[in-house]
């Protein structure tokens, strides 16, 4: 089902549903730009969530955007191993519910 060319139908989207994918952009803008969090680790921290989520548009796009920001080889694979804790975390927390 994933296909990276689905990516260039987001403008149909928006001519479909202008106020909402303007205000969609927008927040994504919002979120994703320096602050008190650089625009680098804000990138990092949103490949350790598509990580997780399995989202493969969203792990092409915050890769690409991660290393424009200037994160390194290095970086990228840190912050694989953190999603992978969160991951693993969950289960074992989670498998506590299926203890008496």
């Amino acid at each position: 089902m994933y296909d990276a060319a689905n990516l260039k139908k987001l403008p149909a989207l928006k001519g479909l549903a202008p106020e909402a994918m303007g205000a969609f952009e927008a927040l994504d803008k919002a979120a994703l730009a320096d602050g008190a969090i650089p625009r680098k680790y804000k990138e990092l921290m949103a490949l350790a969530v598509a990580l997780t989520t399995q989202c493969p548009y969203c792990l092409e796009v915050h890769r690409e955007a991660a290393k424009k920001a200037g994160a390194t080889e290095q970086e990228l694979a840190e912050t694989v191993f953190v999603a992978v804790a969160l991951r693993a975390g969950a289960a074992l927390t989670h498998g506590t519910h299926l203890l008496p």
